[in-house]
């Protein structure tokens, strides 16, 4: 071989050929890609023509609207003036069809079209494939299996559960202190959503976890709803979110593994398998599928991982927001208090019984909810196309945003809206059947709605005996309809303990 063959400017002459032809396939593929884009914005503009959308920026679309105004406010005003429904553009070609009319969501809701992907991409490395984001036969097959979990009869003992955590000595500390005999300032929402008391809860290196992940998700639907998965995956809160979804995971792992070994305990299988209900755990462990098969390791712990998620933060900002109603209007405040001191004037632990002889406290539960539901938000992607009632039409793979958030707040289903009334839900009221939907509507609806009431009366009546509560007026609570209602700067209250109240016993 020659010397020359091996030069440098041989080399470089080789490299020289190549870098026109990739130069020109690299042009190639961003004017496919350009075309591509361009053919769906006007697939999207030719769908969507029929639903009003305010003028948007070609590329930004409404994003820097919603970020100059804030969310809600610019929310409020699209449900004000746009009947119904209206667009949104987020970015470039992707759009989704703003539904806040009860005849829209009930027609929705009662299809079976899939979840969105946009939100629950988020939530996916932690809760997995459970029941929130399976979907067709498998989601059927998971929801028929769990549905007896929540048995009026298994339901019975949690409310003395409840109780007890309501009563425990860490909900009435704040920064160390006891404000048990004295006035105290409080940020409600971290406290609901991680106090803890148990053998399953004191593992602080899961509490952790757990309050990192929802931090996170909540980070990042806040601020980086486009960002790349993968990009995410390399930057340090990516990292962070990977670290405590496998501390979360371990966790879960083994308190199954724990389960399964009581269950192996001699005569204890059997005890357990002649109970007339099971609970949660238990009938997972004892599941089968149709063919015969139990539930792998994984379905296991998305399962468990789907609960903790679903009956975590949205039972925390429940109580918050309805501790926060409360405290705004103090003359219903007084009222519910009234109502629960005439029930357990006696110091009496409550009951079931209880929970059903409290009509005034649940409709300020349920009119608190209205104001702030817990789950702002729901979304689908259609699986065939629809025609709504008014006549107007969407195609199949349209996204749809189901605002409950714009619902509740929607001034031609409710008058008034932004006023706190509780007689909207007294006895005898009517409304649209899916006016009022904290807990969604249709076959997908919450499956622990009853769980999550009791939570809510039983939490919100021992509070009220123990406190009044009042708004702390230098950090009123900014609302935040993400994944789970929270607010942007905390839901602060200012507390004072009540001498005559019947609840330092414990």
């Amino acid at each position: 071989m020659s010397v020359s063959a091996l030069s440098p400017s041989r080399a470089l002459g080789g490299v020289s050929g190549v870098l026109p032809v990739v130069l020109l396939l690299g042009l190639v593929l961003v004017l496919l890609k350009a075309a591509q884009l361009y053919l769906r914005r006007q697939w999207l503009l030719k769908a969507l023509h029929h639903f009003p959308s305010p003028p948007s920026h070609w590329f930004y679309g409404h994003k820097r609207e919603f970020q100059e105004e804030g969310e809600l406010p610019h929310l409020l005003k699209r449900v004000e003036k746009y009947p119904r429904a209206c667009v949104r553009w987020l970015w470039g070609t992707r759009a989704f069809v703003l539904v806040y009319d009860p005849d829209y969501m009930k027609m929705v809701l009662g299809r079976s079209d899939p979840k969105s992907p946009i939100t629950h991409r988020f939530v996916k490395p932690w809760i997995g494939t459970g029941l929130l984001l399976l979907e067709g036969q498998t989601w059927f097959q998971h929801r028929r299996m769990l549905t007896p979990a929540f048995h009026y009869d298994i339901l019975k003992p949690y409310v003395g559960i409840m109780q007890s955590r309501v009563n425990h000595p860490s909900l009435h500390r704040t920064s160390g202190r006891s404000f048990v005999s004295q006035d105290s300032h409080l940020e409600i929402f971290g406290h609901c959503a991680f106090s803890h008391q148990g053998s399953v809860q004191t593992d602080q290196s899961y509490i952790q976890a757990i309050r990192d992940l929802s931090h996170l998700i909540f980070s990042r639907l806040r601020n980086a709803l486009h960002q790349n998965d993968l990009i995410y995956r390399l930057t340090p809160e990516g990292r962070w979110n990977h670290e405590a979804c496998q501390l979360a995971h371990q966790h879960t792992d083994a308190v199954i593994k724990e389960r399964k070994a009581h269950l192996q305990k001699e005569g204890e299988l059997e005890k357990v398998r002649s109970r007339r209900h099971l609970d949660f755990l238990d009938i997972l462990l004892f599941a089968r599928m149709e063919n015969g098969s139990s539930l792998s390791d994984e379905d296991l712990r998305a399962e468990v991982d789907t609960f903790m998620f679903e009956g975590h933060d949205t039972t925390a900002s429940g109580i918050s927001w309805i501790l926060y109603a409360l405290a705004s209007h103090p003359g219903h405040q007084q009222r519910c208090r009234e109502e629960i001191q005439s029930l357990l004037a006696d110091g009496a632990s409550i009951t079931w019984d209880h929970l059903d002889q409290m009509p005034y406290t649940t409709m300020c539960i349920k009119e608190a909810m209205r104001l702030y539901p817990p789950v702002p938000v729901i979304g689908r992607e259609l699986s065939k196309p629809i025609t709504f009632p008014d006549g107007r039409s969407l195609p199949a793979g349209i996204l749809l945003s189901l605002s409950i958030y714009g619902l509740h707040h929607n001034p031609k289903v409710w008058p008034n809206p932004e006023v706190f009334d509780p007689t909207r839900f007294a006895p005898g009221s009517t409304r649209h059947s899916h006016a009022f939907l904290p807990f969604s509507g249709g076959s997908r609806n919450c499956i622990g709605k009853q769980f999550a009431m009791n939570e809510l009366k039983v939490a919100v009546a021992l509070t009220l005996l123990r406190f009044e509560l009042s708004p702390d007026p230098a950090r009123v609570p900014v609302p935040m309809p993400v994944v789970v209602l929270r607010s942007t700067n905390g839901i602060h209250l200012q507390l004072r303990k009540l001498s005559d109240s019947g609840g330092d016993k414990d």
